[in-house]
């Protein structure tokens, strides 16, 4: 009896060993991230680097997590149904948190607050408040918000659908498109570093960014805001906030 106890305990010691390496070996494993770095300065290249707000919080993120990031740059349309597909864990591009698209993936905490904006061309004054839109050629990005939204909200403006942020300010700049309906931090950056365009006062919505995860990997989400808190909590997040956004915040 003695003997068949002693069987059985070194079982379940052997059981809880594998186990535990198993977990050991899960966080070591690299974290795949899905992004479209078009969109400075939440993701961007620049001389040949993926580099911007969200990178920089993500690899800290990584870090934390004691996890490599493992980048997979992916058309911004094709981020939810990827990460549903299973090809990448996690999709952070700048990702409005919204109820639709709750119902698909989980999102962790908010880790930063946008919104929509309107840009026009520099000297535009046919446009002065968002309203003015209704009835204008107006070019957003495919599979965004702004697409849905505007559509409901100015149900009189003539869409112009593109698949790059950069498309979207060029159709203002050559004069195709009248004004263009993205993100504040985008807008601002592109005011800030090109010219050319203005970003009207009046916002049109306030926005959460979330890092996108699969809903069946909750302990990835749990896992991700608990390094979100930990970094904000050590003045790392301040950082890097201050270094992206200190120059675009209006």
């Amino acid at each position: 009896m003695n003997t068949r106890r002693t069987f059985v305990a070194a079982a379940l010691s052997s059981l809880a060993f594998l186990g535990l390496a198993g977990n050991a070996m899960a966080q070591g494993e690299p974290l795949r991230v899905a992004t479209d770095a078009t969109f400075p300065p939440m993701e961007f290249v620049e001389n040949g680097k993926r580099t911007g707000f969200d990178v920089e919080l993500v690899e800290a993120v990584g870090k934390t997590l004691g996890r490599k990031i493992e980048w997979i740059d992916i058309d911004f349309k094709g981020l939810v149904p990827g990460l549903i597909s299973k090809r990448f864990d996690m999709a952070v591009s700048g990702i409005y948190i919204t109820d639709e698209r709750k119902k698909v993936v989980d999102f962790t905490v908010p880790y930063y607050a946008g919104g929509l904006v309107v840009m026009v061309k520099d000297g535009n004054t046919a446009i002065k408040t968002p309203a003015d839109i209704n009835g204008k050629k107006v070019s957003v990005q495919v599979g965004t918000k702004s697409v849905s939204f505007t559509k409901e909200k100015y149900p009189q403006v003539q869409l112009l659908e593109v698949e790059k942020n950069q498309e979207m300010f060029n159709l203002v700049d050559i004069g195709r498109a009248d004004a263009a309906v993205t993100g504040k931090p985008a807008a601002y950056q592109y005011v800030r570093t090109r010219g050319g365009l203005k970003v009207l006062p009046e916002q049109i919505t306030t926005e959460e960014y979330g890092m996108a995860i699969r809903k069946d990997t909750p302990e990835l989400t749990k896992a991700v805001n608990g390094a979100i808190d930990k970094l904000k909590a050590d003045g790392t997040y301040d950082q890097i906030v201050k270094k992206w956004f200190s120059a675009t915040a209006k």
